[in-house]
């Protein structure tokens, strides 16, 4: 009887998004909704954020190898993420393509992990928002200024982007996305142009199989920090924060609705990102690394990171002035990563609102002039202004920037939201195959709709393996924290919590529980 009731709800009929509170319809193009995805995953913040941490705590030079092993396993799994694209466009995307491929009940759990990943994605890149802009009145002005009031500014000038118009969002993104590029391009063509630094171009740096190798005891060169011994890092932590560095490309899809031709526009928008990115990303890491040898390269990742990239850029492109650029550029960075993720929470907070009665006319609702999400966005602002001043008053240290801001803020939320996404991610995956292959609601390629998302499956769940098996690893200096401690407890509660929301919902309001995750654009629903 409860296979049959199941069974009923899933065929019942679908809610059209016409039928809500409506987002912008058509409003970004191809190029809009690719630059609100790269400025996700924020090139110049990935790189001058992680790739020191990857060296320092983890495969030490090989860094490069770890994100190329990334860019496939990335790619292996957006091919089964485009192919449910072509056929169900949401402003959930996680959220609606679980529903469709295994259920409601699932449906919301990974909705509900997928949302707050982004909400605390946003609270993480205020954290390094605040790091750099703090590094960079100190470097421009000698100005020490608390990083508090820092971060403030930055959640206050996002609230108020992300409640307007969307356009005006894809337009700023845009900017700095092309300058980070165009700067970071530079600064690795410099290198390859000079053939390396002391080392030559070192391409063990981009052998695959090094990927896996950690960083050996001082790294085999005698590096200190402090005065004592660099610590052994673990390969899982190399891995861990080249993953990290892609984080929203998949957003691509949760601009569908807001889209010119979702259909079209969104995968290839996605593949653009995911392959993009991994050449990019391996390029940069990988000229950087040779650019200043392994001997610098290890003792800058561990005693001065930003100095790893900014000491190289004044050597190759001419001096303080560019220094003054980057510093800017990785502010401006880090603040659109903010943007962008800010506009990506607000929207999965608006797709289950507007299917969950109560919420349809708070959260749920969209402006009457600009067409955003714009209580979603409210909500999403408070969350991360609480996020930020409770790292600042209740973490040890909390009111120094690098404790309270980059440490505990940055480094922790991004663990906790790339830990949820991964999995998520992996979930999707299966998704994807149940809703090709066995459900059979389309016909799909057994290519591109179960062997590659398969592969993409064991590709997530091994690095999902690997940052369980590390976690302490990963935690870095926060791994102490009450906070620390809890991130597996939050991601696990988050997902119950879906799965209990779900099953009370199918019981009390089965009209309710069909909705959940099938609300869709008109145009683009169950696509031939």
């Amino acid at each position: 009887m409860a296979d049959l009731e199941i069974e009923q709800f899933e065929n019942a009929p679908v809610p059209r998004a016409e039928s809500t509170n409506r987002l912008k319809v058509g409003a970004i193009g191809l190029f809009g909704v690719l630059f609100m995805a790269l400025a996700n995953a924020a090139p110049i913040t990935a790189m001058t954020g992680n790739v020191p941490i990857a060296v320092a705590y983890g495969n030490g030079i090989f860094a490069p190898a770890g994100y190329l092993v990334a860019t496939i396993v990335l790619t292996l799994f957006t091919v089964g993420y485009v192919a449910m694209a072509r056929h169900i466009t949401t402003a959930g995307a996680f959220y609606g393509f679980v529903s469709h491929g295994l259920g409601q009940v699932m449906g919301m759990a990974t909705g509900l992990m997928a949302t707050m990943s982004y909400i605390v994605f946003e609270g993480s890149l205020i954290g390094i928002f605040a790091y750099f802009a703090d590094d960079a009145l100190q470097q421009w002005f000698g100005l020490s200024v608390n990083w508090l009031l820092l971060a403030t500014v930055g959640i206050v000038i996002v609230a108020v982007l992300g409640y307007f118009d969307i356009n005006i969002a894809a337009v700023i993104l845009g900017f700095f996305l092309v300058c980070e590029v165009l700067l970071l391009s530079a600064l690795a063509l410099s290198v390859l142009v000079k053939g390396g630094g002391p080392d030559g171009l070192m391409l063990s740096s981009i052998n695959p199989a090094n990927a896996f190798k950690s960083l050996t005891e001082g790294g085999g060169l005698g590096i200190t920090v402090g005065g004592a011994p660099l610590a052994a890092g673990a390969a899982a932590i190399g891995l861990f924060f080249a993953f990290w560095s892609w984080i929203g490309y998949e957003t691509t899809a949760v601009y569908g609705e807001e889209s010119r031709e979702p259909r079209r526009i969104v995968p290839r928008a996605t593949l653009v990102a995911v392959v993009g990115l991994g050449v990019f990303y391996t390029f940069v890491s990988w000229m950087v690394i040779s650019g200043n040898g392994a001997h610098t390269t290890i003792d800058k990742a561990a005693n001065n990171s930003i100095a790893m990239f900014t000491d190289l850029a004044a050597k190759n492109l001419g001096g303080s002035w560019v220094v003054d650029i980057y510093l800017f550029l990785i502010v401006s960075g880090s603040f659109a990563c903010a943007l962008a993720f800010h506009n990506a929470a607000s929207r999965y907070l608006y797709a289950i609102g507007r299917e969950v009665p109560g919420l349809q006319k708070s959260l749920g609702a969209t402006h009457g002039t600009h067409h955003s999400p714009h209580i979603s966005s409210l909500v999403q602002t408070g969350i991360t202004f609480l996020l930020t001043v409770g790292f600042y008053l209740f973490t040890p240290g909390g009111s120094k920037v690098v404790q309270g801001g980059y440490n505990y803020e940055y480094g922790l939320l991004a663990l906790l939201g790339t830990m949820a996404i991964l999995i998520v991610m992996a979930v999707c995956s299966i998704a994807v195959i149940w809703y090709f292959h066995v459900k059979k609601v389309h016909e799909g390629n057994v290519l591109t709709t179960l062997v590659i998302p398969a592969l993409g499956f064991l590709g997530m769940s091994y690095v999902v393996y690997l940052l369980f098996s590390n976690l302490s690893f990963a935690g870095g200096a926060g791994a102490g924290s009450i906070f620390y401690k809890a991130i597996p407890f939050i991601a696990g509660a988050t997902f119950l919590l879906g799965l209990s929301m779900a099953a009370w919902l199918r019981s009390a309001r089965p009209g309710t529980f069909a909705a959940i995750g099938r609300t869709v654009l008109e145009e683009t629903h169950e696509r031939a």
